[in-house]
């Protein structure tokens, strides 16, 4: 990534430089190569005695005489990586330089400018040791700035969305978290529209190879645009953060200062093709505030993990002390007992109660007002099917509950989700695994939680959803967030969808469900896709060659229908 450097655009635009009524002669491709150092010379070998990065000042009277030797100058100076060429006219080269150097110059896209009038070296150097000194104290100090915003921000415990906005505004580019599906999790478009921003993500996305140096988790993608990071931690990769830059157009499009560093004329002379300029790399700093940035977004997600993901609005019952663990549990056992709720001694059971269908957007009055009158519902069950527990609402959709049961646990269940849907078909009651100790009580409310989400996918409609009940469709939609579910279906289908993005006029995602579908009977599948056989054949082996796979082997097309799954529930 770019360096704090000035480019030697920006460094033939200065004063003392200016003076000199600073040409172009070749080279325009290098026009945005950094400036490390400024160095005088006058001998032809200085090559061996540089370490690239540099902008030789020469006034030319020690170079060669010969074309031969002009020409060897320059390519060694071009092979060592030197930034830039600047010759003083007048006391070697009196109109201009040689033609033989331009055109080196020129092939090997090494900037060369002539000073067509004297200049003291000394200003020159001095100006640009001063501008990168400058430069570095600015990067230092917005680099400060970033760790002390996103250290802020983990101590406060900021949401995802919240580290994106500051990423965003900090760099002043729009930046993306997706997780390992290539779905948005949050972004901030910083000022741009939205919607272009993200339409069709998945599919742009896939587009978007990032170039990384060694085994960095940071690389650039200068045909998107993209500078992109891995999310994670721990070894375990879950995101990736993606910062747009330039944040709209490409720095590399800027026209040259015709004032400072074209002739009268307004061409370059003896100009001949070369190679085009690299293209220009974001800067460093903002590849430091992605990362961290990164890292914050990972540090949240471990803090986080213990809380299972969830966010709990309520933390006023004795329930959101168990999930939240903001209270021992000696003294949620001691508060309960107080209100007449024994949990000791006791079988324990999470228990989650939500309607199948939301009709209303979350957090709408409609929706907050329809959630109270399930949690007095299920208060009202509670009592009816004599029963003990702790009830409350632990999201914006669902009711939680523990039930504190004493003999058969799963007749209880069922007496309790008996009252609860007598004449509310609606109404979805999940529990998890029943536990004897309150200090395991959370990780049964928390398999209940997860069991209800799997369960609204569940066409078996059972009174109680336990996770054993659960199908493969619910299991997956239970384990959807899991990185590596993510990661399976993007090896198994990958190269499909990128095939498939690729000619979006003829998709092969299609054929495959149809045929997995059909239990691999390519006749009826084919029948089913309104394809004749030899087409239907003919679209199959297809996928066999951009998969890789043998479609007549069981254990392939299992594989591929869990990844077709997989990705439904992702995508639910």
């Amino acid at each position: 990534m770019t360096a704090v450097f000035p480019t030697v655009r920006e460094v033939i635009a200065l004063d003392p430089v200016r003076v000199g009524a600073p040409r172009l002669v070749a080279g325009e491709a290098g026009l945005d190569r950094p400036v490390r150092w400024v160095h005088s010379a006058e001998v032809p070998d200085i090559a061996t005695l540089l370490r690239g990065g540099e902008l030789v000042l020469t006034t030319g009277i020690g170079l060669p005489a010969d074309d031969a030797g002009v020409r060897a100058f320059v390519n060694d100076l071009a092979e060592v990586g030197v930034s830039g060429l600047v010759v003083e006219l007048g006391r070697r080269y009196t109109a201009s330089v040689p033609r033989v150097m331009a055109a080196a110059a020129q092939k090997a896209g090494l900037p060369l400018i002539e000073l067509r009038r004297p200049t003291p070296f000394v200003r020159i150097t001095e100006a640009v040791h001063a501008l990168i000194v400058d430069a570095q104290l600015a990067e230092l100090r917005a680099t400060e700035e970033i760790h002390q915003r996103f250290t802020e921000l983990s101590v406060e415990g900021a949401e995802p969305a919240e580290v994106v906005h500051q990423a965003a505004q900090l760099a002043g580019c729009p930046v993306v978290l997706e997780n390992l599906a290539r779905q948005v999790l949050a972004y901030d478009a910083a000022g741009d529209r939205a919607e272009l921003l993200l339409e069709s993500w998945e599919q742009h996305s896939r587009r978007v190879r990032p170039q990384q140096a060694g085994a960095g988790r940071t690389g650039y993608d200068p045909d998107t645009g993209w500078l992109v990071t891995t999310v994670g931690a721990r070894g375990q990769d879950w995101g990736r953060l993606m910062l747009r830059w330039p944040a709209s157009g490409s720095e590399g499009d800027r026209p040259v200062d015709d004032a400072g560093v074209r002739g009268d004329d307004g061409a370059a002379p003896d100009a001949v093709p070369h190679e085009s300029a690299a293209p220009p790399q974001p800067p460093t700093r903002l590849v430091i505030l992605l990362e961290r940035a990164a890292s914050t977004l990972a540090l949240g997600r471990l803090i986080r993990r213990d809380a299972e993901g969830l966010e709990r609005q309520l933390h006023a019952t004795l329930l959101s002390a168990l999930l939240d663990h903001s209270l021992p549990v000696s003294e949620v056992a001691l508060r309960a007992g107080a209100l007449g709720v024994t949990l000791e001694r006791r079988r324990l059971v999470g228990v989650v109660v939500r309607h199948r269908e939301e009709p209303f957007p979350a957090g709408t009055e409609a929706a907050q007002t329809r959630l109270r009158d399930l949690a007095d519902t299920v208060s009202h069950a509670v009592r009816e099917a004599k029963l003990t527990a702790l009830t409350s609402t632990i999201d914006d959709r669902a009711v939680g509950a523990l039930l504190a049961i004493r003999g058969d646990e799963q007749a209880a269940l069922d007496t309790f989700a008996g009252v609860l849907q007598r004449g509310r078909a609606e109404v979805l009651v999940a529990a998890g695994t029943g536990v004897d100790s309150l200090r395991d009580a959370r990780r049964s409310l928390v398999e209940a939680r997860q069991v209800a989400e799997a369960a609204r996918h569940d066409p078996a409609g059972a009174q109680v959803h336990r996770l054993p009940n659960l199908g493969l469709a619910g299991l997956l939609h239970l384990l959807r967030d899991e990185p590596r579910l993510q990661t399976f279906v993007e090896r198994q289908l990958g190269a499909l969808l990128a095939s498939d993005d690729a000619h979006p006029k003829d998709p092969l995602l299609p054929t495959l469900r149809v045929f997995l579908e059909a239990g691999r009977n390519k006749s009826i599948a084919a029948g089913a896709a309104h394809l004749s056989r030899p087409a239907f054949y003919e679209r199959l082996a297809r996928i066999e060659r951009i998969l890789g796979v043998d479609l007549d082997s069981v254990q392939a097309c299992l594989s591929l229908h869990v990844a077709l799954l997989a990705r439904d529930a992702l995508r639910d």
